[in-house]
């Protein structure tokens, strides 16, 4: 293991996971270091002040796209969102996921951030935790203590906050492939078309049985302390066969569901406002057709 020190900040560079276990236990205020897009920014202003980074980046086995025999996947916490947004396996499986990784930033950020990054950072926005939540996705993690996993709605606690303890490490996620018949769809929406922090997006995973919805999850992202399952909606649309009329009042139902709050980039009720203008395109896109507004 590679170690630099300076005055305020040690660096390290280990090799295997143990390295990395006795590095993150010994040192108080040690931070994981991968892609390094959201922590480089919180230390230069000055969010955080860690006095050693862990860079886990020459561990092997955390870089990989994992098939599995029976249709689903595993992807490693430093696969790169471009290597997400580029994975044939991810498209062809799980085209919403290629489509929230193709949001997120610019070319170069998605070149550089990694999938573990953008769940561990445990941002409301987060691009790539909305589609993973409504696909059931679990979190594989990593510790001296050993192996763990914890369904990926769960695994946020707060914004920054997660259930990683010290000295653990997100290994990556594993999604199964869903059920027959089901249709997802990611949208986003920001005040720019691209390269922006998302005022609200969305994705939305739906099992059907011929116009009937057998099972839906509905998860929403800027509108919550952590993404959010709306649930209430989930449950209005349940076992009915989807309308117009149906999807109206699931649109409204989750948009009353949410508990946003008003920053720069929008007020609460804006937020409100395009949640009801999400969900409702995001039924038509799952179910591919224009629906009737």
């Amino acid at each position: 293991m590679q170690l630099k020190t300076s005055m305020e900040l040690q660096y390290s560079e280990p090799t295997t996971l143990g390295e990395a276990f006795t590095t993150l236990s010994k040192t108080e205020g040690a931070k994981i270091f991968a892609g390094g897009t959201d922590l480089m920014v919180s230390i230069r202003e000055g969010k955080i002040a860690p006095n050693h980074l862990v860079n886990i980046k020459r561990i092997p086995g955390l870089d990989r796209v994992e098939v599995h025999k029976k249709g689903g996947l595993s992807i490693g916490a430093l696969v790169t969102v471009g290597e997400v947004e580029a994975s044939v396996a991810i498209r062809k499986s799980f085209p919403m996921l290629t489509d929230a990784a193709h949001e997120l930033g610019s070319f170069q950020v998605r070149n550089r951030a990694t999938l573990g990054g953008n769940l561990c950072n445990s941002s409301p926005s987060a691009d790539l935790a909305q589609p993973l939540v409504a696909l059931g996705a679990i979190a594989k993690i990593v510790g001296p203590r050993g192996r763990r996993l914890v369904k990926l709605e769960d695994f946020f606690t707060a914004p920054g906050r997660t259930v990683l303890r010290r000295s653990e490490i997100l290994a990556g996620v594993k999604i199964s492939k869903p059920p027959r018949n089901s249709h997802g769809a990611f949208l986003k929406h920001g005040p720019r078309q691209c390269m922006d922090i998302a005022t609200v997006n969305a994705a939305v995973l739906v099992e059907m049985n011929g116009r009937t919805c057998k099972q839906c999850k509905i998860v929403l992202g800027a509108v919550a302390p952590v993404p959010m399952r709306a649930k209430k909606a989930e449950a209005e649309i349940r076992g009915k066969p989807i309308t117009d009329e149906i999807v109206r009042s699931v649109a409204e139902i989750a948009a009353k569901e949410c508990v946003p709050i008003s920053d720069v980039r929008g007020s609460a009720e804006y937020r409100r406002d395009i949640v009801n203008v999400l969900v409702r395109r995001l039924f038509g896109e799952v179910l591919g057709i224009k629906m009737a507004w």
